[in-house]
């Protein structure tokens, strides 16, 4: 098992960029998710908005895989940051793997990797003292936001299993995008709820992140096609950086945006070999 110091060994990147220490724009619309659909489905989007909300996450899982484009804007009072990054998901395998570019004026340049699976994450950077190629195995609940932003992205399938814990849901409109037709929803979700909801590993950094951070009630937008299936997640989480702090000097304000394309389309992601993970020995 790998203890809090050496996790903060990986991801000393991510903190000096900003990610743990603050910082969050506006979301933008639907812009260039719905790319052409593999397959067909029987599922058909509710026509009731939080009904199909909810059962989103699930609509979604049918589909076998999706390619996600995501971004993760961040905001304290003294610091803005954005990064952006690509990622996949097997639903099959219920492995995915996210890869996000590292903004300059950092100590670490390149991509920060991790290979996420329910409950473990696999994480991969240039950090000091973590050997080049090597991954460090971490359990979600050694990460007090549960792996939800401090790896640089919301993976594709916790974005996903957030929406099973929405409290509320307002249809907004509809619009076309790339020939699809969306329907675009607000609301609010609790992750309490959304861990209860999604059960199992996948569940625990929800939970985590449930009681961790500021906001409870969590702001959403998401757009679904007809078949309920989601194509853009918009998610707004507050958290504290100084533990247990409700001071607005200490918030941090992290918009994250999913964009999933590539409905079934093949695609890989296998855990690292146990030869390239790294000890569990403490870094000193």
């Amino acid at each position: 098992m790998v203890n809090r110091q050496h996790v903060r060994v990986v991801l000393a990147a991510a903190a000096a960029a900003g990610l743990l220490a603050g910082c969050a724009s506006s979301s933008g619309g639907a812009t260039g998710t719905a790319s052409a659909l593999k397959g067909s489905s029987s599922d058909v989007l509710a026509a009731d908005p939080l009904t199909a909300v909810r059962d989103a996450a699930d609509i979604t899982g049918r589909t076998g895989s999706v390619q996600d484009v995501t971004s993760l804007q961040t905001a304290s009072q003294t610091k803005k940051q954005t990064l952006h990054g690509t990622a996949v998901y097997d639903y099959t395998t219920r492995l995915g793997r996210v890869e996000v570019t590292v903004p300059p004026g950092g100590p670490t340049k390149g991509r920060l990797v991790e290979v996420v699976s329910p409950g473990v994450v696999y994480m991969q950077n240039s950090g000091a003292k973590v050997p080049a190629g090597k991954w460090v195995k971490v359990d979600v609940q050694q990460l007090a936001d549960g792996n939800l932003v401090s790896s640089g992205a919301t993976d594709p399938a916790t974005a996903a299993n957030a929406l099973r814990g929405a409290a509320t849901a307002v249809l907004l409109g509809s619009q076309t995008v790339d020939g699809v037709l969306l329907k675009h929803y607000k609301g609010t979700l609790d992750l309490a709820k959304a861990a209860s909801a999604t059960g199992g590993g996948a569940a625990a950094g929800l939970a985590l992140a449930g009681r961790t951070f500021t906001v409870k009630q969590v702001p959403y937008e998401v757009w679904l096609d007809q078949h309920g299936r989601i194509h853009r997640i918009v998610e707004t989480f507050t958290f504290s950086k100084v533990a247990n702090s409700t001071a607005a000097k200490d918030q941090v304000v992290v918009t994250s945006s999913n964009a999933f394309s590539g409905f079934g389309a093949p695609v890989t992601v296998a855990l690292p070999p146990a030869a390239d993970v790294y000890g569990a020995q403490t870094a000193k």
